[in-house]
């Protein structure tokens, strides 16, 4: 308990952390709004988006694993790892759903889409991410000032990729499966209960006879 007459107040890295705690929720939940809003304008549907937004939280999970084994705290270095890797678990979510749109109207069964899917597109996830996390290295063996940010920011980033392309292989698809269906219910009924006005009127061909 300080004297009468003293305060004290925060400064520094610790003052933006403080300042910056509420804003950074905010953004994440922008950044998935933003997200959501043009996957629906790109596949017409309000619900097959889901199936993308609902695999970031396993990226999300590798990254306070990696950040709780190696001591370091959810600071602000960790909160842009965090909607950094946001568009970049969403973009590999991306590439094995719209395979799997593109699969199932071709006429494949709805399973088979999502594991054709999974598969085909398992090699150019792991390059991408491969490539992601080896630029990262350097980072991670930073020394001088601005060795904590760098710290933060890449073993966050590499732990929720890691974990993102791991558990993403299995969840993207079952995700897949389970919205497609959905979404083709509804379409299916919305298709049943549209009232058809108009029948096709009999075409008279003697009219188009030349004399």
């Amino acid at each position: 308990q300080l004297p009468a007459g003293y305060s004290y107040e925060f400064s520094g890295q610790t003052r933006e952390e403080i300042s910056s705690g509420g804003q950074s929720t905010v953004i994440f939940l922008l950044c998935l709004v933003f997200i959501y809003f043009l996957l629906s304008a790109q596949y017409e549907s309000y619900i097959l988006p889901l199936a993308v937004i609902l695999s970031i939280p396993a990226g999300i999970f590798g990254v306070f694993v990696a950040i709780g084994l190696t001591g370091i705290q959810n600071n602000i270095y960790v909160q842009v790892a965090l909607i950094m890797l946001i568009g970049l678990l969403a973009k590999n979510a991306i590439l094995i759903v719209e395979f799997g749109v593109q699969r199932r109207r071709a006429g494949q069964p709805l399973v088979a889409a999502a594991l054709e899917a999974a598969k085909s597109r398992l090699r150019p996830i792991i390059m991408t991410s491969l490539a992601f996390i080896v630029g990262l290295i350097p980072m991670m063996g930073a020394t001088g000032p601005s060795a904590q940010g760098n710290h933060s920011i890449s073993i966050g980033a590499a732990g929720g990729m890691v974990s993102g392309v791991i558990l993403g292989l299995f969840i993207i698809p079952v995700l897949f499966v389970i919205f497609q269906a959905i979404q083709e219910k509804f379409s299916k009924k919305s298709q049943e209960e549209v009232p058809h006005y108009y029948e096709e009127a009999p075409i008279n061909h003697e009219l188009y006879e030349t004399v």
